[in-house]
């Protein structure tokens, strides 16, 4: 059986990556599983240790860190979030491919470790739909659309970083151009 491949798909805020993704995270011929992240947040109502993340306390976090037990972490308001490097190897060793979708920094570390890894980088028609979806939503102050709009920019000016670059005009082309260039990488990694 050929190790399964490990997919990242990143993008700014807005630019529909859930949308797209939805369209394709289903398709049985693409062997698609998702890692479980570990976090130092504490569990909501309805969430499931081991389903939603893998709780832990700062101390243990800090400790797979140090032990080069994350493929990838990051902090986020205050709490820290990263993925366990033994569960996307485990999920890669059944042939399964392990699909991540990380903010641009996330994708640094992830090429460190992974420098195969299949890079995605979904992005706007143009920064004005950007923040017309953004807005849109009219669930955020007018600050954190700015924040929001700002940390984009700075995320669009990382786009070499990535193998791929897709624009996600319409949500149906992008997540068939997405699944056509996985199945292409599939070929390849099972010759």
């Amino acid at each position: 059986m050929a190790k399964g491949l490990l997919i990242v798909i990143s993008g700014p805020s807005g630019v529909g990556k859930g949308t797209v993704i939805k369209k394709f995270v289903d398709d049985p011929e693409l062997k698609l599983a998702f890692s479980v992240s570990m976090t130092t947040r504490q569990k909501r109502a309805g969430e499931v240790e081991g389903v939603n993340y893998y709780y832990v306390t700062d101390e243990e976090f800090q400790k797979a860190r140090e032990n080069g037990e994350l493929l990838e972490s990051a902090q986020f308001v205050g709490n820290w979030y990263g993925t366990p490097l033994a569960e996307v190897e485990r999920l890669r060793n059944e042939g399964k491919n392990v699909l991540l979708e990380i903010e641009v920094n996330g994708c640094r570390q992830v090429k460190n470790k992974v420098p195969d890894a299949l890079t995605i980088f979904i992005v706007p028609p143009d920064m004005d739909e950007l923040e017309r979806r953004i807005r849109g939503r009219a669930t955020e102050p007018e600050e954190i659309v700015q924040e929001r709009l700002a940390k984009a920019q700075k995320e669009m000016e990382m786009i070499d970083q990535y193998k791929y670059v897709i624009c996600n005009d319409d949500a149906d082309l992008a997540a068939d151009i997405i699944r056509l260039i996985i199945k292409r990488y599939m070929q390849l990694s099972a010759q």
